[in-house]
């Protein structure tokens, strides 16, 4: 289930509300492509421009994420995509079905997979997980420029 980025941005009771997107997905998984253009048009909306280096970063932290909820926890899962009233903080929020945390791997350029919490990490001012009762919850906090527009 999709939730149409233009009913989340905007809210007639709260208008100061910040601009965010979420989508949830059962078994059948997800698409990365949609959680990327997902955020692009999240930035966009926002006044970002997401071709400029902060939002191709949002984009590798939310393909990474997505990928890892889909490879290592079969089964429902969410996105959810939050900016800050002032635009400059956005919130990726990922939870799965997994109880396992993520796990970062010892370096090896040789080795095949495994590099995207490094990335995450670096991409990131912020990182961490939480435990639920049925899987967890994976949030990454990555400063925005003021906005253009």
């Amino acid at each position: 289930m999709v939730i149409p980025l233009r009913n989340q941005a905007t809210d007639e009771q709260h208008p100061a509300a910040p601009p965010r997107y979420g989508t949830v997905w059962g078994h059948e998984g997800t698409s990365i492509a949609d959680a990327r253009r997902a955020v692009r048009s999240l930035l966009s909306y926002a006044g970002h421009d997401p071709s400029h280096q902060p939002g191709q970063d949002a984009q590798i932290v939310v393909s990474e994420l997505v990928t890892d909820a889909l490879r290592h926890a079969p089964g429902p899962g969410a996105l959810l995509l939050e900016l800050s009233l002032d635009h400059t903080l956005l919130r990726i929020t990922v939870r799965d079905s997994s109880p396992r945390p993520p796990r970062l791997l010892t370096p090896d350029p040789h080795r095949i997979g495994g590099h995207g919490l490094h990335l995450i990490t670096r991409l990131c001012d912020t990182f961490h997980t939480i435990a639920h009762d049925h899987g967890k919850q994976v949030t990454a906090h990555l400063r925005m420029p003021g906005p253009t527009a």
